[in-house]
């Protein structure tokens, strides 16, 4: 069984792409990048937090209308 955190040869590809574009871009530009990176990804992490809730009928559901 692979490990889940095992990146597949597509992702390695994407990783190696983006490792490449990150080295391009200014000390600034990749501060500025990495505040968007990381404001998606507690957006992201809300937004499974929500689906969880959904999916297991627990708690106020934004997708119901409910607050």
């Amino acid at each position: 069984m692979s490990n889940p955190a095992d990146l597949s040869l597509e992702q390695q590809f994407s990783l190696r792409s983006f490792e490449t574009q990150v080295q391009k871009m200014s000390r600034e530009q990749a501060q500025d990048f990495l505040v968007k990176l990381y404001e998606q990804m507690l957006a992201r992490e809300n937004m499974y937090k929500e689906f969880i809730k959904h999916e297991w009928g627990i708690g106020p559901s934004v997708w119901s209308g409910q607050s």
